[in-house]
């Protein structure tokens, strides 16, 4: 990879992930967008006018020959699993990126992060917080040990994307369910931040289709005893724009951390609180959150290495199973 002029990428999905990334790719000088899969006719319209020497697709098996460095996953989540088999499968590209969660299932899952591991590839699930500013500065006072041991943490999620959305609609079908949409987050920021957990409890508070939660609550515990409990919905007011966030109690200690600001709470000490806007929050090129651009840079930064990622196929296996717990406890 180090010798070529250009990474060749290929992108399947131009709905808004999709665009977002591809617009982002774009900005890199090393990168050159190769080819473009999406069954919209519009979409595929719409696409010829910036990316005018791409290959223009609704079959993905015409991106067999193009010897494509990388491809991009950016459907929605019900079908990453059939589109990453065929990748492989077809011989398109051995080196993946994909929105999260991989798929599904933690069996489906599993599979793909077997079938990377013999082809040898770089991967990586686009778990975005993890790459905010607040989260890693969180991790790295934790790194320090701060609050001594941990005891317990409270994790959430929440939006209002649909407070309105009524009993039995099919609206959400295609995000799946609020676990992967939105848990899956804060689910990758714990089990990144604290180590394997194990789902204790588990309950759906409300459930809007057969095959897609509302909102959802569950307990872990983990390393040494430490506690955990996850409250994820988006049926809550007010939250027009999604938002995560963890606090953690330790034996010295608070430390509470979202999008937007970390704050800790030492005993007999002030409160100290840094904020997002405070903390070198820039990138090569904003479009939506500066998050997006980082993981891209450091999926195509881990490929020119050849270096596996932070968050790989076999890494997104932690979440997954966890996700699998809960489905399956919650029932």
């Amino acid at each position: 990879m180090a010798n070529k002029a250009k990474i060749k990428v290929g992108i399947v999905g131009l709905g808004k992930m999709g665009i977002m990334h591809a617009c982002l790719l774009n900005t890199f000088s090393n990168v050159s967008i190769t080819a473009l899969c999406d069954k919209s006719r519009i979409i595929r319209a719409i696409a010829r006018q910036p990316f005018p020497e791409a290959v223009i697709t609704e079959n993905l098996a015409k991106f067999q020959g193009l010897n494509l460095d990388a491809v991009f996953v950016l459907t929605p989540i019900p079908i990453h699993y059939h589109i990453i088999k065929q990748i492989y499968e077809q011989k398109i590209s051995k080196n993946i990126f994909v929105e999260k969660t991989l798929t599904s299932s933690y069996e489906q899952s599993d599979e793909l992060a077997t079938i990377s591991k013999r082809n040898g590839g770089i991967t990586m699930v686009g778990y975005m917080k993890r790459f905010g500013v607040t989260f890693k500065h969180a991790e790295i006072l934790l790194s320090q040990q701060i609050l001594g041991d941990l005891t317990s943490f409270h994790a959430y999620a929440f939006s209002s994307d649909f407070v309105s959305v009524k009993k039995d609609s099919t609206a959400i079908i295609s995000r799946g369910g609020v676990l992967e949409d939105l848990g899956s987050h804060v689910v990758d920021l714990s089990v990144w931040l604290f180590g394997n957990l194990r789902v204790t409890s588990a309950t759906i508070n409300s459930q809007i289709h057969p095959n897609s939660e509302g909102d959802i609550s569950f307990t872990t515990d983990g390393i040494d005893g430490m506690t955990g409990k996850f409250d994820v919905s988006w049926r809550k007011y007010d939250y027009r724009m999604p938002e995560f966030g963890i606090t953690i109690n330790g034996t010295k200690g608070r430390l509470s951390v979202n999008d937007d600001e970390v704050r800790l709470e030492l005993k007999d000490a002030p409160t100290k609180r840094w904020y997002r806007a405070d903390m070198n929050d820039n990138v090569g090129f904003l479009l939506s959150s500066p998050e997006y651009w980082r993981e891209d840079k450091h999926f195509l930064d881990s490929l020119i290495a050849g270096k596996e990622t932070e968050c790989s196929f076999k890494d997104s296996l932690k979440v997954d199973f966890l996700l699998e717990s809960v489905r399956r406890m919650s029932k």
